[in-house]
């Protein structure tokens, strides 16, 4: 229920203003209308009395008595149909509402809209309310791919997977990156999916990729297809998402079985951990996630080598972990 709103005393104020205006200047108009028609008919009689009947002004004064009283009804309608028409214009001034019961009034309408609606995501979330398929117009690797959506084609980067690399120029390709890309062909390729929107990560990542999950036309789970199957890592950006579980159980299976880049060709267990440097010698990686968050990695983090430091962002590089966090960052979840 909209809050009660105090009584515009203003308008009574008005009215009062008003009604003392329409009195004296009726009144006025009366007074001057009555003593023209009692003057005219006195000079109609005298007329009659001490002019020649045949006279000009015998004729014209005895007209203008013959005529006093249609004269007069014509005039009360006349003066009738003027005093309606200035009650309409000037009452209508009075009594329209303020701008601001107009403002008040649309606020009450928005109370109660808000009151009765539920929260509606972004316009891009809609999509997975929608239950509307879009059509792959390219991929580009393993978690990255592009949909056609209205006409525009929109990059999409999955939700809680991260595939080895190989299209990163600053990189070099990383192993099964070319596998987990020709997979990613191989299933979305002339396909169309469902993009789901997950409140949890936002609406798209620092490089303007939407963040979705994506599912086929079938119903399977892109993300938890090629985790299971060993073409990529879980995945945790800052806070847990909706699959999480789902995704880290898969990559338990594919790492038990040896699945993929958990196989032999990678042996990702055994390679020593790759350490890059920035430009002041130190190899600590301060990144600043889309929300804002603060957070290091180290090198044998599971995604040290994929975080790209932008140092005019305010992202830094720091020589030891104490530094960082006395900078106020904090260590990444998948350093653990």
């Amino acid at each position: 229920m909209a809050p009660n709103r105090p009584v515009n005393d203003n308008k009574s104020g008005k009215m009062n203003v008003y009604t003392r205006v329409y009195t004296y200047v009726y009144t006025f108009k009366i007074k001057i209308m009555a003593e023209w028609v009692l003057a005219n008919s006195a000079m109609a009689k005298f007329a009659r009395q001490f002019c020649f009947p045949e006279s000009p002004a015998g004729r014209f004064f005895g007209r203008m008595e013959n005529m006093e009283n249609l004269f007069s009804k014509k005039f009360l309608i006349i003066f009738v149909g003027l005093a309606a028409a200035s009650v309409f214009f000037v009452g209508k001034a009075i009594f329209a509402p303020s701008e601001t019961e107009n403002n008040s009034n649309i606020t009450d309408k928005a109370e109660q809209l808000d009151n009765g609606a539920k929260f509606m995501p972004p316009a891009d979330s809609d999509l997975v309310e929608n239950g509307e398929f879009f059509a792959v117009a390219r991929v580009i690797d393993g978690d990255t791919f592009e949909v056609n959506i209205n006409g525009v084609a929109e990059s999409v980067r999955v939700i809680g997977i991260n595939t080895p690399e190989t299209v990163d120029p600053r990189r070099p390709v990383e192993c099964f990156g070319v596998e987990a890309s020709n997979k990613a062909k191989v299933v979305l390729s002339g396909q169309s999916v469902r993009l789901e929107y997950d409140p949890t990560q936002g609406e798209r990542d620092k490089y303007g990729r939407l963040l979705r999950h994506v599912l086929l036309e079938d119903g399977t789970n892109f993300g938890l297809l090629m985790i299971k199957e060993g073409y990529a890592h879980e995945y945790t950006y800052a806070v847990p998402y909706k699959y999480q579980t789902e995704f880290k159980a898969a990559q338990n299976y594919a790492r038990s079985n040896s699945l993929g880049l958990w196989g032999d060709i990678c042996q990702s267990d055994d390679v020593p951990a790759a350490v890059e440097y920035g430009a002041n010698g130190c190899s600590v990686k301060g990144n600043i996630n889309a929300e804002g968050e603060k957070i290091y990695h180290i090198a044998g983090c599971e995604y040290y080598n994929q975080t790209v430091i932008n140092e005019s962002a305010g992202e830094r590089w720091f020589c030891t972990e104490q530094e960082a966090l006395s900078a106020g960052w904090r260590k990444a979840l998948n350093c653990d």
